[in-house]
């Protein structure tokens, strides 16, 4: 499927945001100003891109620990991202969630959680919701391969395969759940290969390729809209940094490792557009320059707004 030139391009300068986001969130956690750790999405682009492509701005997606992303490319401004993280008041939680709880429902972010798994049945029962309701909205539901072992996975998309719930369950699997490989606590080689137990469809995406991303969940976000049911899609991808900024992820192999970077999801979307000549050498690096040129403004954003006061840390909770 050929997609319109506009589309594309908005689809690789979010890409560029949320890598040159990571890469600054990193370089800010060096320099102590960010509260807590961080679990950064660069490398894994073109997942959160390819799906979100595909939702309107009242669809629902849930996220992870490594939720930046996912929330970036729903449609989440880089400044109130990035005073979150930084714990500031003009943050999406007023600087109260932090890295791993970003929420915003005005957009469909129904927020990230930072326990494994947790975001399947949530997504379940936003579902529930849109049936009951009868609107034609559909979730987006991100989780590691990890996750794929919790007992939330099995209950969650069952209940939304018994009900026919418009679930995209979006597998990220970049191999690793924190330092343990894949293949040694899992005996079937894909995640998809699961969804057979529950009667719905099961889909493997290369998820270095947004292109790829975006027609598997094109087609699973249709099918969920008509009332069909769920489907379980799952990208194959590679995070560039350990599982959090403490890892040096010395546990993966050195070739590994340059293989995958070789397959860039965003060199090789890049390469793509110029080859399609949808962007020139000069239009794609102009674009780069001022997405960098946003993240700064983003972090001065941040770092000019003033964290919440002692008082205000009982407000927005239910006692």
């Amino acid at each position: 499927m050929t997609l319109e030139k506009g589309k594309m391009i908005e689809m690789y300068r979010k890409m560029l945001e949320i890598r040159h986001f990571e890469e600054k969130v990193y370089e800010l956690y060096g320099q102590n100003l960010v509260p807590g750790t961080i679990h950064l999405y660069a490398g894994e682009e073109a997942v959160a891109v390819g799906v979100c492509a595909n939702l309107r701005r009242e669809d629902y997606i849930t996220s992870t620990h490594r939720g930046h992303g996912h929330c970036i490319a729903k449609g989440a401004q880089l400044n109130r991202v990035m005073a979150e993280i930084l714990g500031r008041k003009t943050g999406y939680c007023s600087g109260k969630g932090g890295s791993m709880h970003i929420a915003d429902f005005s957009i469909g972010i129904l927020g990230a959680t930072a326990v494994v798994g947790a975001g399947i049945p949530i997504a379940a029962g936003a579902g529930l919701s849109i049936r009951l309701r009868k609107t034609d909205q559909v979730v987006a539901c991100f989780f590691g391969e990890g996750a794929s072992n919790q007992g939330t996975f099995h209950e969650g998309i069952n209940m939304a395969a018994i009900w026919k719930l418009p679930v995209l369950f979006v597998c990220e699997n970049n191999l690793y759940a924190m330092g343990t490989r894949q293949s040694r606590v899992m005996a079937v080689e894909n995640v998809a290969d699961r969804a057979v137990a529950y009667g719905i469809p099961g889909v493997v995406a290369d998820g270095n390729d947004v292109m790829a991303v975006y027609e598997a969940a094109r087609e699973a976000v249709e099918k969920a809209r008509r009332g069909n049911g769920p489907t379980l899609m799952e990208c194959k991808t590679y995070r560039h940094r350990g599982h959090s900024r403490f890892d040096p992820a010395t546990y993966r192999p050195k070739e590994e490792v340059e293989q995958w970077l070789k397959r860039d999801p965003i060199t090789r979307f890049r390469a793509t557009l110029i080859k399609m000549k949808t962007l020139t050498e000069e239009e794609a690096d102009k674009m780069e320059q001022e997405v960098v040129a946003a993240v700064e403004d983003a972090v001065k954003f941040a770092l000019d707004s003033s964290y919440p006061e002692p008082e205000e840390a009982l407000e927005h909770v239910y006692i």
